[in-house]
């Protein structure tokens, strides 16, 4: 399935949270934060101004991305976990 966001939206996928502590513990899925990081997949055309110029996004599929921990809306497409947030969710590009 192909997806492509609107506007100013991005499609994540999530980067998977570490499962075994430092010292080698390992976590419990229950115990287990939500991943803060993500991959950039797809990007939508930019954000509207009002004068009615398109304002192109500052990411692009293949950025490592840093977003809120409660941030986008969680979906599953082709049987994987995404993300789908704006572009003002995110805090910045790792790397």
């Amino acid at each position: 399935m192909k997806f492509k966001p609107l506007h100013d939206r991005l499609l994540l996928k999530p980067l998977t949270a570490e499962t075994r502590t430092k010292g080698g513990l390992i976590i419990p899925d229950t115990a287990q934060e939500k991943p803060m990081q993500g991959k950039v997949v797809a990007v939508g055309k930019g954000r509207r101004l009002e004068d009615g110029r398109l304002q192109a996004l500052d990411v692009k599929v293949g950025d490592t991305v840093i977003y809120g921990k409660w941030s986008g809306t969680e979906v599953k497409i082709a049987g994987e976990d995404h993300v789908i947030l704006k572009e003002e969710d995110l805090f910045g590009v790792v790397g």
